[in-house]
């Protein structure tokens, strides 16, 4: 074996496990964005995977030990992966806008994959230690291992998401293995003719990763009940966008986030009483909220005299701020001298405000991820406190008290934690059924007592204002556990079988 050969059977090893754990992320991501359940998701898909290459790993003890048997076994396997890998996880996709078991998908997905990228390692291994003996091949081999790690732990979220998308990214995952075969096929002369079948498998991936966009979004329309206008992945989420007639509806990791037919309703709920229960609302805080939808009702008070919007996706708000369909609902909301826009992690970023604010306006999506949990925790909502002015007024919104009516309880009990008044109330929203909010004060506040709201609204009205804190007897609050970063309850009351029904 020369230099150049050992070299390369190296670089074959960083080049697989580069792919294979790229791929164990995008299974994840995908089944993640299909049913949600990240955590479950993940661990089918990553648990899967290792425990499906250690089967590969143990039948690779089946191959002979001749160099050339090996290399063959180890080219069959590339040429073997390169299309599963972009094919598989288009199927998982087709089972699922079909109605089909996605999680039993997933599971045979990663066992297929895993086991393949088990092979790879022990027959690289041993290619190389028939020339430098166990302690160096292991050495060699497992350092471009870890690396290649690295490097597909990183590519895949960082560049590939973001730039291509999920399927094209698959299927890029897929050239790489077939081109690292038209190499090796080059460089060992006896197995010249491999190097035509690598070639040929990257380039039908090539022409692959080129016509599944167009392919998955027709498919896409199936999902959302309605043709998809615009769409993209942004580095933090899929954003999609649909128009039914007049309906425009708005979408992230396919949740829908409002129906231009009833957004109102949310929105005006959302904002008005928190407003109305400020003594002076001059300085407003929003969190999230990244289509204006809220801003826009938020920038209807004349006493408002700055308003700053912390989100986390900027993709978001350039669609508010460039899309027509997003422009005419948000009532060109961030063309007003008074918006101020933080890009941001809203955790990280409260904690480096420096202002106080008379009104603070929670709009986070419902906390069904660890990574959502953490803004509805005791610890992130004492920060907000700290930075509500005397007199002041903060409201988060609660999902549904009718269908996760622990998310919802948990939300207030959570708030009744730090504040010394809190207001649970809830509006009907067709798009979503009833809807929850939760409004927490430090100084009383009577929602019982006549209310003008002094703005034009399309729903709220001074007698309905105080209806909405009247909770019915399905939808009081219950005895939950309080949300802590440690303890995060909430994700596991979100998950109530209720949104099955819904």
């Amino acid at each position: 074996m020369t230099l150049q050969q050992r070299n390369l059977l190296l670089l074959a090893a960083a080049v697989s496990s580069a792919s294979g754990l790229a791929s164990e992320l995008l299974l994840g991501t995908l089944a993640s964005y299909l049913v949600g359940n990240e955590a479950l998701s993940y661990g089918i898909a990553v648990g899967g995977f290792l425990a499906a290459m250690g089967m590969g790993s143990y039948l690779s003890r089946f191959v002979g030990n001749r160099g050339d048997t090996l290399l063959t076994a180890f080219m069959t396997v590339e040429l073997l992966i390169a299309p599963l890998n972009a094919v598989l996880p288009l199927g998982l996709f087709v089972l699922f806008v079909f109605g089909g078991q996605i999680w039993l998908g997933l599971s045979l997905v990663t066992l297929v994959l895993g086991t393949l990228a088990g092979l790879e390692i022990p027959l690289l291994t041993r290619m190389v230690e028939q020339e430098e003996g166990v302690k160096d091949a292991l050495a060699g081999v497992l350092a471009m291992d870890y690396f290649g790690a690295l490097v597909g732990s990183l590519a895949f979220p960082v560049i590939l998401m973001p730039l291509v998308g999920m399927f094209p990214a698959a299927a890029i995952l897929g050239i790489f293995p077939a081109v690292m075969v038209f190499f090796l096929g080059r460089a060992f002369s006896k197995l010249r003719h491999w190097r035509f079948f690598g070639l040929i498998i990257a380039l039908l991936l090539t022409v692959f990763a080129t016509i599944v966009v167009p392919f998955t979004e027709r498919l896409e329309n199936n999902i959302y009940g309605a043709p998809i206008i615009e769409q993209t992945q942004s580095s933090y989420q899929r954003l999609v966008l649909t128009r039914q007639a007049n309906d425009v509806r708005f979408f992230l990791n396919g949740d829908l986030q409002f129906s231009t037919t009833d957004e109102y309703r949310y929105h005006e709920a959302l904002v008005h009483p928190a407003l109305e229960a400020a003594s002076q609302p001059k300085k407003v805080l929003l969190l999230g909220a990244g289509d204006g939808l809220a801003l826009r009702e938020v920038l209807k008070w004349d006493s408002v005299e700055q308003a700053t919007l912390v989100e986390l996706d900027p993709k978001v708000v350039e669609w508010a701020k460039t899309h027509p369909a997003l422009i005419n609902a948000n009532e060109e909301a961030f063309a007003d001298p008074r918006v101020e826009i933080r890009y941001g992690d809203a955790f990280q970023l409260v904690s480096q405000l420096e202002d106080t604010f008379d009104v603070i306006i929670a709009d986070f999506p419902n906390p069904d991820r660890n990574v959502l949990a953490k803004l509805y925790s005791l610890g992130f909502y004492r920060q907000l406190q700290a930075h509500l002015a005397p007199g002041g007024a903060m409201v988060t919104q609660a999902s549904s008290p009718f269908f996760a009516p622990k998310v919802f309880s948990c939300i207030a009990m959570t708030l009744d934690e730090i504040f010394q008044n809190i207001y649970p109330y809830r509006a009907n929203v067709p798009s979503f059924g009833p809807w929850g909010f939760v409004l927490a004060t430090e100084t009383p506040f009577n929602p019982q007592q006549s209310h003008q709201i002094p703005v034009k609204t399309q729903f709220l009205s001074p007698a309905l204002f105080s209806s909405l804190f009247v909770l019915p007897k399905d939808m009081v609050l219950e005895e939950v556990e309080v949300n802590t970063l440690a303890h995060p309850v909430i994700v596991h009351y979100e998950r109530d079988r209720r949104w099955l029904l819904y």
